[in-house]
């Protein structure tokens, strides 16, 4: 069985990312999905003078251990202002200070959704532009617009073009774990 680390980047408790990627991790086929919450990773703003003051937390070190012990990854991200919440650009501060290619190479299902109609296009593009320098191996995207309006906690996707596309991520993915 195949061990699919789960991660919305957000610290909201209610994050609609995270119901995201909790549904697409329990669609992969012969996969154990585990969900990390950023909430047990919290750490001071990284700074250099921080590092150097008091090490590395070793939240940093955990997030990473995470990371490597799994699979592969299936990622949600919240876009706040146009970008990464301050909460996970925290965690990817500190932790890429612990190994630099933090992602590990492992595949990940990158994916962003919010309420309105562009669907976290904005992070989700700075993200994939970016984070394959920190050893994320991308192998498939999926945004979900207007959540609210296309998502429910009972069936999932409901707009029909979506589903497709998520489930032709999926299949990314699970050919990217085989």
């Amino acid at each position: 069985m195949k061990n699919i680390l789960v991660i919305a980047g957000t610290s909201h408790r209610e994050s609609i990312n995270l119901a995201l990627a909790n549904h697409a991790a329990a669609q992969v086929e012969g996969a154990k999905a585990i969900a990390l919450d950023l909430n047990d990773f919290e750490m001071p703003i990284y700074s250099e003078d921080k590092e150097e003051a008091s090490g590395i937390p070793q939240e940093a070190k955990d997030f990473l251990a995470a990371i490597q012990a799994a699979d592969g990854i299936v990622l949600s991200l919240a876009e706040h202002n146009g970008s990464y919440s301050a909460a996970f650009k925290n965690v990817l501060d500190w932790t890429s200070r612990v190994e630099q290619k933090l992602w590990s190479e492992k595949p990940m299902l990158l994916m962003a959704t919010s309420p309105g109609g562009r669907g976290g296009a904005n992070v989700l593009g700075a993200a994939e532009n970016y984070l394959p320098h920190l050893g994320a191996r991308v192998v498939a995207t999926f945004s979900l617009a207007s959540f609210y309006d296309n998502f429910s906690s009972d069936t999932g996707v409901k707009d029909p073009v979506a589903k497709g596309n998520l489930t032709e991520a999926l299949q990314k993915l699970e050919q990217a774990l085989s």
